[in-house]
């Protein structure tokens, strides 16, 4: 999960394996593979530097378990 804000400043925390594709039209629009679109205030390298760490913390617990 990351944590990203709504525009109207409410922290929320979205699964990043389900998005689709990110855009910047200029405001962040993240749409999922559900069909929901999430408009934060955050630029799409924040989100994508999230997603990067995100992902390496999951497979750094996956090596130390074994």
């Amino acid at each position: 999960m990351i944590k990203v804000t709504r525009l109207n400043g409410e922290p929320i925390y979205l699964n990043s394996a389900l998005i689709e594709f990110i855009e910047s039209t200029p405001d962040t629009i993240i749409t999922l593979t559900t069909g929901k679109k999430v408009i934060i205030i955050e630029n799409i390298e924040y989100v994508i530097d999230k997603i990067i760490e995100f992902n390496a913390k999951i497979n750094s617990r996956k090596e130390n378990a074994n």
